[in-house]
């Protein structure tokens, strides 16, 4: 199981098929990552739960897909 404290603003995000997602911006509580708005396509944040986490190296790497992800994250302005 991976630990919130593993993961640190400005890691990169990829998914299992190594698509780069985004950029941790902060964790929003124990439960999800919040990703930042400047790489994002529609320049908005976008949260992630810390459940689709795989592993952790110098990298953020999730479990599910691209497409998945996209599909599955929450969207915030």
């Amino acid at each position: 199981m991976i630990s919130a404290d593993q993961i640190r603003e400005h890691m990169e995000v990829r998914t299992a098929d190594g698509t780069h997602v985004g950029t941790v911006d902060h964790l929003d509580g124990p439960t999800r990552i919040k990703l930042t708005k400047l790489d994002s396509e529609d320049g908005k944040h976008h949260l992630i739960p810390i459940d689709w986490v795989d592993h952790v190296d110098a990298h953020v790497h999730l479990s599910k897909n691209a497409r998945d992800v996209r599909m599955q994250w929450a969207t915030i302005n």
